[in-house]
């Protein structure tokens, strides 16, 4: 082993005093020293990476992914020759990924025929569903893969599958190719519109049936699942309304917010149900609800014949509300002036009421036809038509206001008081009658 730092420090003096011959063979030693000792380090290190070595040829680990990931992602890649050896392997043609997606709806997105050939020689199921519904034969149509279709068609795909929304594999069409291809096939197989339309509502159908179970159990219909949505939610998110309406009947809460908080007209609003946006508002939804990002029902709505009827309804809805603030505050006027009016009177002569009840009157009637002018012409003529009735009640029970002169309104038994004056005064004001004598007469004179 060759000599430590702190044995050659010692040796210097030693090999300073040796000739140049001596020197020499002392480093030829030293160096030999060091070869030897690099020597039995190599092999120290050669004998650590067979041993390491061995340890890796020992390791029967490996990474595996579930068949369902291989599976689609060869599908993916297209290539056939490791979906057919998957499938020979004893893969499952019908595995799904956590969408519920399989490996034939992936080739029909993406157009890969031969692989969906080889899919469908496997068995695999041509109407299988994603978690939306959608079946192999939504995906080809949507995608307007005409030859797809057809191969898909002769494999038996249905072509009055529902997806979540509603929409059958035409509805979503956009190819005309592929959307006569559809029709053509549905003529062929006698498909009439009462048939679509039957196929259409067999999930309404069977909701509106379970909902009717929960009311007759008197069950909570309000009630709400993981996500926080309720009956109302669903309905309003696939626009059933027959059992929207039926949910209303029984006072279902328009206004419950889901995780997102989203009330059932966001729902409603965001998938483009106009009808169901009508009868939601009509039931008191708010328009100005938001959710959790701050959004109104107009903030998620895309359909542009969705957003106008609810710019429509919003406007009209505010219209209401301000119309109303100003009959409140006009009756709120009307019951302070009476209630004072009344106090006044108690207070004055009898001589002075009725000039005070037409002064009254007479700016009442001012304020009245300045608030007339105000409102809408609608308004002036139900406002008329009140007067009218009014006027015709007043004339019944004898509170029209007579024309009588001044030395006559002490004396008169009619009561002053016009439609416009509000309720009728407190007194009503009568002529004093004349005492009767006491002094009775003989009836023969005899006494």
């Amino acid at each position: 082993m060759a000599a430590d730092h702190s044995e050659l420090l010692a040796e210097m003096t030693t090999v300073a005093r040796l000739s140049a011959t001596e020197r020499l063979k002392h480093a030829q030693k030293r160096r030999t020293q060091q070869l030897k000792a690099w020597a039995q380090m190599e092999k120290e290190s050669a004998r650590g990476s067979r041993a390491k070595a061995n340890k890796k040829k020992t390791r029967t680990n490996k990474v595996k992914f579930p068949d369902a990931v291989t599976l689609l992602e060869a599908t993916a890649r297209n290539d056939l020759d490791e979906v057919r050896q998957l499938l020979n392997s004893g893969v499952s043609p019908d595995l799904v990924n956590e969408d519920g997606l399989t490996a034939l709806h992936q080739c029909c997105i993406d157009d890969f025929v031969e692989v969906v050939q080889c899919l469908l020689d496997a068995g695999a199921c041509v109407n299988a569903c994603d978690s939306e519904l959608w079946t192999p034969l939504h995906a080809a149509a949507t995608c307007g893969h005409t030859g797809l279709v057809q191969l898909l068609i002769q494999a038996g795909a249905d072509l009055l599958a529902v997806n979540a929304d509603g929409n059958m594999p035409y509805d979503l069409c956009e190819d005309e190719a592929t959307l006569e291809l559809l029709e053509i096939v549905m003529a062929e197989q006698g498909i009439t519109q009462d048939r679509i339309d039957e196929f259409r509502g067999v999930k309404e159908a069977a909701m509106l049936a379970d909902i009717q179970t929960l009311v007759q159990a008197g069950n909570d219909l309000n009630a709400q699942d993981d996500n926080g949505a309720t009956l109302l939610h669903i309905a309003s998110a696939n626009a059933y309304l027959s059992v929207a309406e039926l949910l209303l009947e029984h006072r279902a809460q328009v206004e419950v917010k889901d995780t997102d908080g989203w009330t059932p007209l966001h729902a409603a609003s965001c998938w483009g149900h106009i009808q169901m946006v009508e009868l939601l508002v009509a039931n008191g939804a708010s328009l100005n609800a938001k959710s959790v990002l701050d959004e109104t029902p107009l903030d998620v709505c895309v359909d542009e014949e969705v957003r106008a009827k609810l710019m429509d309804l919003k406007h009209k809805h505010d219209a209401i509300m301000k119309s109303q603030d100003r009959q409140k505050g006009t009756l709120q006027k009307r019951v302070s002036s009476t209630g004072s009016r009344g106090k006044v009177v108690r207070r004055v002569s009898v001589n002075e009421r009725s000039s005070l009840y037409r002064r009254e009157h007479h700016k009442e009637a001012m304020v009245w036809q300045e608030l007339g002018r105000q409102q809408e012409p609608q308004d002036e003529d139900e406002d008329r038509q009140t007067d009218n009735e009014l006027n015709q009640q007043a004339t019944l029970v004898g509170y029209a206001e007579p024309q009588l002169g001044p030395e006559e309104e002490a004396a008169t038994s009619q009561v002053y008081f016009t439609p416009a004056s509000g309720d009728p005064p407190l007194l009503k004001l009568r002529a004093p009658e004349e005492e009767q004598s006491n002094n009775k007469e003989p009836c023969c004179g005899l006494m």
